[in-house]
């Protein structure tokens, strides 16, 4: 079923971000772009303010600057990527996902091996006294 089959109600019941049909006014899609835009100046500024300011509570801000990051993801995604759960976007959000367990892969897979190697390495002590 396409979308001009669809009765006006279930064409307005989008996600945000969602491309519509390619004939809908030019304006739309522009104003898509304009909020991702302002909602990502936001969380920019946002991160910026907590990471500076006395806003949250000093070991909070770790936790605090992730959350704003994770929001600037999903603005990014929905907004600019226009990856929404829609059924016209099934493969793309499970490349996103494929993409996510790969870079989770690499990232969980450096900081093992990066605190093995340095738990396995000759101290330096050692290593001055074993030269003759």
């Amino acid at each position: 079923m396409s979308e001009r089959d669809l009765t006006p109600e279930a064409r307005s019941d989008s996600a945000p971000g969602e491309q519509g049909d390619p004939d809908h006014d030019p304006a739309a899609g522009i104003r898509g772009y304009v909020v991702g835009l302002v909602l990502a100046a936001l969380l920019t500024g946002a991160s910026f303010l907590v990471a500076a300011g006395g806003l949250v509570w000093a070991p909070g801000i770790p936790v605090a600057l992730i959350a704003l990051a994770i929001g600037q993801m999903g603005v990014h995604l929905v907004f600019f990527l226009h990856i929404t759960s829609g059924p016209d976007n099934t493969n793309n959000t499970l490349a996103l996902a494929f993409g996510v367990l790969i870079v989770g892969l690499v990232l969980v897979g450096t900081l093992w091996i990066m605190a093995n190697l340095s738990h396995n390495m000759v101290s330096m002590e050692a290593m001055m006294h074993a030269q003759p």
